[in-house]
């Protein structure tokens, strides 16, 4: 699934840069290696994130969602707890930031819960096309809530962005009734978690962040669970897992946490400006394996609202480049 990408407005987005030139003689230099480091990470991410939504899929044919989206966070808490003791992290945290650690799991959790619903009957590329309008939801909530910086060619690329969701809903709405409305729900939560990470990735160490996320969203899970065992709820009454339903299941924290930490280092080496397109590799990725595991393949409409999509958010990357290139001209001119 969607994820967090520069963790803000450029989470799905941002211009690509080409590595330093070297000379025969010359060695790489630290910044070009971590670099390319960078790019080999998000190239990870992108191959990685789908096989989750995989997971995801086959584990829905046999568990509820709920129990699937438990799944997600508890299998990541217990991988990154192992990590947090062997690079002698501290689990402390200030008490001003409990409130956005939860909030930021809630967000996840919602919008994991939602997009697992989704692509339980939705093929994974239409779920995830409808996903990727979370960074316009960013940059608008920035814009009129936030009152940060935001010309008009950006929002009207985000505009643009949401009308090729509609393209994407609409044949998905006709085939599958309102759970193709729950992408939406997924790109909403999606870009609060974005804007709640942005102030605490500054703040907490990622593998503590990883951690603490899927801790507290598995702690709002399992009790949930428990309390709707036997209810008949299709989505939360839990059932025994048979077969091979256990490697869905481990599969579906497994590559969540995987992909997320390649995320998260990648933007640490690289710029997002680098790495953000690179991101939208993710959906050939997601269309291969749906079509190849689920014979899953999106119709004329749907690739139509793909591409407005894609393109709507590539310009708003350029627009972004653009504007920070001037402010640092501006910012190196001397004062006359």
């Amino acid at each position: 699934m969607v994820s967090v990408r520069r963790v803000n407005l450029g989470a799905r987005v941002p211009p690509i840069g080409l590595p330093v030139t070297m000379s025969r003689t010359s060695a790489p230099s630290p910044s070009t290696d971590r670099t390319l480091a960078g790019v080999a990470l998000m190239l990870g991410f992108c191959l990685t994130a789908p096989l989750l939504d995989v997971a995801a899929k086959l584990a829905s044919e046999s568990v509820p969602v709920g129990q699937i989206t438990a799944a997600r966070f508890v299998v990541q808490c217990v991988l990154m707890a192992p990590l947090i003791w062997i690079m002698r992290l501290s689990l402390r945290v200030e008490r001003a930031r409990w409130m956005a650690l939860l909030s930021r799991a809630v967000f996840l959790l919602v919008a994991t819960f939602c997009f697992i619903a989704a692509i339980r009957v939705m093929p994974l590329a239409d779920a995830l096309a409808i996903v990727f309008v979370a960074p316009f939801i960013v940059l608008l909530v920035g814009k009129f809530y936030l009152d940060e910086e935001v010309g008009p060619r950006r929002v009207a690329a985000a505009l643009v962005g949401f009308a090729g969701v509609l393209f994407v809903i609409q044949p998905s709405f006709s085939a599958f009734g309102p759970v193709a409305l729950f992408p939406v729900g997924t790109a909403v939560c999606f870009a609060f978690y974005i804007l709640v990470t942005r102030g605490l990735s500054r703040q907490v160490h990622p593998v503590s962040l990883q951690f603490y996320t899927g801790l507290i969203a598995g702690l709002l899970c399992v009790p949930a669970l428990a309390l709707a065992d036997g209810s008949r709820l299709e989505a939360l009454d839990p059932v025994w897992p048979a077969g091979i339903a256990w490697v869905w299941l481990v599969g579906v924290g497994f590559f969540a946490a995987l992909s997320h930490m390649m995320m998260t280092y990648a933007l640490s080496m690289a710029p997002s400006a680098t790495l953000a397109p690179l991101q939208y590799l993710e959906l050939p990725v997601a269309t291969l394996l749906g079509y190849l595991v689920f014979r899953d393949f999106p119709n004329v409409l749907t690739l139509i609202g793909i591409g407005i999509i894609i393109g709507a958010g590539l310009y708003m990357i350029h627009r972004e480049r653009v504007t920070a290139m001037r402010l640092v001209t501006e910012r190196a001119a001397p004062p006359i």
